[in-house]
């Protein structure tokens, strides 16, 4: 008696989603129409360690290693900063900011069309502290940290453009 009571909850609740228009991102799996997509988008180099670090990461979520002939061209230009916040009386930094933004633009190939323009950014606080060379470790850390967020943020935008374009 209980057991279909749960079934029939669950049915109750399985009518509305189903209703919704939600639809999965990688339906078909690997071959898929949104996983086909972005492995065929290429990411150009970018300039500087930090583009270094995305270029790589963007690459690894992307799946772009061994794409013969890409469909998409990526480009990313980066904006890291690094600024003091929390001052002492005795003008002592305390606490910096680390921020990264990206304005990207994905662009068809066959074309030359931009099929999609769009920034994506983060930020993270790092404690300064007495010692310089934690200091230089926390501030690379918070780098490769922002790094991986923008390119999540990137990956998934592009994905849902090429959903959409079909």
């Amino acid at each position: 008696m209980i057991r279909r009571g749960a079934l029939l909850a669950a049915a109750s609740l399985a009518l509305p989603l189903a209703a919704c228009g939600l639809q999965p991102m990688y339906a078909g799996g690997g071959s898929g129409k949104v996983a086909r997509g972005i492995a065929a988008v290429e990411v150009s180099p970018i300039e500087g360690q930090s583009g270094w670090l995305m270029r790589n990461a963007l690459s690894d979520r992307l799946g772009a290693g061994g794409q013969a002939s890409p469909r998409y061209r990526l480009d990313v230009r980066l904006d890291d900063k690094l600024e003091g916040m929390g001052l002492l009386s005795d003008d002592t930094v305390t606490r910096e900011r680390r921020t990264l933004r990206a304005r990207y633009q994905l662009v068809d190939l066959e074309s030359g069309k931009i099929v999609l323009d769009a920034t994506a950014g983060s930020d993270a606080g790092i404690d300064v502290v007495s010692s310089e060379y934690a200091v230089i470790a926390a501030e690379q850390t918070a780098l490769e940290n922002l790094t991986r967020d923008v390119a999540d943020q990137i990956v998934t935008r592009v994905a849902l453009r090429l959903r959409e374009s079909g």
